[in-house]
């Protein structure tokens, strides 16, 4: 029942489609970063609302990269994430907001310059697949940090990954 009902709401949206594009805005600060995707859920039955998710692990890991590069050591504060996705699973447009705050840290092996996510909408998200293809980036002696589960009203669900990246923090090696 449920691939039916998959099959039927993608073909509805993708005739719903009113041919608007959509709206994707982002900033950083030192102190985080947030950004807000407004458009429909899907198109042409591809999850583009979800896909925001990719461009925002995108910009959090250029400014942690950035700030590290002008000593500004940081970490993403898990516990400050706010999610949320207005609009979610209906016919309009969707409003996918984010925004992630940074910590300082005190030293340059304790911040994390790299940031992803694996995430999914009403099905759990792949993370020990996330975690194996993530393994070859991480700082050697090294662990992911990763995030509980974190599950909007709408259905969302999303880990956000960081780590020590291998090539940046090079002189961090154990």
């Amino acid at each position: 029942m449920k691939p039916f009902f998959s099959v039927t709401l993608c073909v509805i949206l993708f005739f719903a489609c009113t041919g608007r594009e959509p709206k994707t805005t982002f900033s950083c600060t030192d102190a985080g970063c947030s950004g807000t995707y407004i458009g429909p859920e899907f198109i042409r039955c591809s999850d583009v609302a979800h896909q925001f998710s990719n461009t925002m692990s995108w910009v959090v890991g250029d400014k942690l990269k950035e700030l590290y590069s002008k000593k500004n050591y940081v970490k993403v504060n898990f516990s400050g994430i706010q999610m949320s996705t207005e609009g979610m699973n209906g016919v309009g447009d969707v409003e996918y907001s984010l925004y992630f705050p940074f910590e300082p840290v005190s030293s340059e092996c304790q911040a994390y310059t790299s940031f992803d996510h694996v995430g999914g909408w009403d099905h759990t998200p792949e993370l020990e697949l996330r975690k194996m293809a993530l393994k070859k980036a991480v700082l050697p002696g090294e662990e992911l940090a990763i995030s509980p589960m974190m599950t909007t009203p709408e259905g969302l669900q999303e880990y956000w990954i960081q780590w020590k990246n291998k090539e940046v923090q090079r002189n961090c090696s154990k």
